[in-house]
């Protein structure tokens, strides 16, 4: 049975909100400078043939909802038909009223498929089938997956040891869609994780280089972003629970490298030392290179040990975590402008208790050579939702400029996450349309809070990232 669940003005409480939308953010192109989308995928512009192909195998936000409503995990990563997989998924569906699942999902059946059913027990066969014979055609190929959303560019994420053999051939391609990549060395510097030596032997492999010291680590890391660079790479990630910033010295570093790679166990502190150390450098390099930077704090990653033994990381047994974040970051950061060695900068933070750290902070390093030179990123993973879009964004404006801000992204394994995008800009314009309704912003600069919108929806970032060609 066909609904008006997602219509026009979805999320748009009154006619400037509307106004807002439909006028200056609605048809602006997506850049989309952090997800973790397959780059293969992409270049041999494959057909998914059903919706939980594309859908569902990799979403782990789906998984955590199914597991919580008791679905068994042969419905989910296991063995069963992916017919099979997608029902359970539309059994979840009306349980996840509230989470942004339900909205996620309505707004991608609707923009992908033009399917305005509300997805449940009863309509899910339905919603297969006819999803499954439109996924089957080259009109909904990943290329034109994306095509539909009006994406201009878009950086998946890979490991300096990776090849990049997909990007240079999409490179040469004919698809209009940019497609660059960010350099993510977490394995090189979470110096105690289980299989880090293993780790720095295929690093050395792809650097030509034989790793024995911390310097030849050091040559080995600034080969493989050489090599990045040389391939079209202009941005870097990091996923850490916060930023170490403890004091050492180089000789320190080597004794600490060289006990690892005997096999040593190392102390908290010295591990500490290590990552201080290799992270300074790294950021050191990047502004070397003229890259972006970007961290994500604040997971508690791989909670469940049973399960993540079983299926891995990136699963959903992940969480928030209550690390401090304040003190370090400040001093790591202030390390790097002390140089003027600190790069065009973008931090994320996973508990909200910590918005207004992060709001108040990239104040302190916004120096006036670049316009928003650190960014206080978009609402990430727990909180890419209303609530954490709200309240993100009235941190930045509370404390910093929102005018200056460069948007939303999906940070998505899925090449159905774009409106993501759209529900970021639906509830960027209500929370304005809202202050204009009530007299807190001048209707008189409604083209003026226009640009805003479009700046924030596009242009920002388009002039941030202005250098990936």
């Amino acid at each position: 049975m066909s609904t008006n669940f997602i219509h026009d003005n979805f999320l748009l409480e009154n006619k400037y909100a509307e106004e807002l939308y439909h006028n200056y953010s609605k048809n602006q192109p997506i850049i989309d400078y952090h997800n973790h989308l397959s780059p293969q995928e992409i270049l041999d512009d494959t057909v998914y043939n059903n919706l939980t192909k594309v859908w569902i195998n990799g979403d782990h936000y789906k998984w955590r909802a199914m597991r919580t409503l008791g679905i068994s995990e042969k419905f989910i990563t296991g063995d069963a038909t992916d017919k099979e997989k997608f029902i359970q998924w539309a059994k979840t569906v009306p349980y996840t009223m509230r989470n942004p699942l339900y909205h996620w999902t309505h707004l991608e059946l609707s923009r992908y498929f033009n399917v305005t059913d509300l997805l449940n027990e009863q309509s899910a066969e339905r919603i297969y089938e006819s999803t499954s014979e439109k996924l089957s055609t080259q009109d909904y190929s990943c290329r034109n997956l994306l095509r539909k959303v009006n994406a201009e560019l878009l950086c998946t994420t890979e490991d300096p040891i990776d090849t990049l053999v997909h990007h240079q051939q999409l490179e040469k391609s004919d698809f209009e869609v940019k497609v660059s990549t960010a350099f993510r060395p977490d394995k090189a510097i979470l110096i105690a994780n289980y299989g880090y030596n293993n780790y720095i032997n295929s690093l050395g492999k792809a650097a030509d280089i034989n790793i024995e010291s911390y310097q030849d680590l050091k040559d080995a890391l600034k080969s493989r972003i050489e090599y990045f660079h040389d391939n079209g790479c202009r941005l870097c990630d990091h996923g850490l629970n916060q930023i170490s910033f403890v004091t050492y010295t180089e000789r320190d570093v080597e004794i600490i490298f060289k006990k690892k790679r005997k096999g040593d166990s190392l102390s908290k502190e010295e591990t500490l030392k290590f990552e201080t150390a290799i992270l300074l450098f790294l950021s050191e390099t990047y502004h070397e290179f003229g890259w972006v930077q970007q961290f994500h704090l604040g997971a508690l990653r791989n909670n469940n040990k049973r399960m993540h033994s079983i299926l891995g990381p990136d699963t959903g047994w992940d969480s928030i975590g209550d690390y401090s974040q304040a003190e370090k970051l400040s001093a790591f950061l202030n390390q790097l402008d002390s140089k003027d060695k600190l790069t065009k900068t973008i931090i994320y933070n996973l508990n909200p208790a910590d918005n207004e750290v992060m709001a108040t902070m990239i104040g302190n390093f916004n120096d006036g050579s670049v316009r928003g030179k650190i960014q206080f990123g978009s609402g990430w993973w727990f909180l890419d939702q209303k609530d954490g879009m709200t309240k993100q964004l009235n941190a930045l404006s509370n404390m910093g400029l929102i005018s200056c801000f460069i948007g939303m992204l999906t940070d998505s394994r899925s090449f159905l996450s774009f409106p993501r995008h759209e529900y970021f800009r639906r509830i960027l314009c209500n929370l304005l349309g809202d202050e204009i309704q009530r007299g807190e912003l001048p209707k008189e600069e409604m083209e003026w809070i226009g640009k805003m919108v479009a700046d924030i929806s596009y242009n920002n970032a388009k002039q941030y990232f202005s250098f990936i060609k």
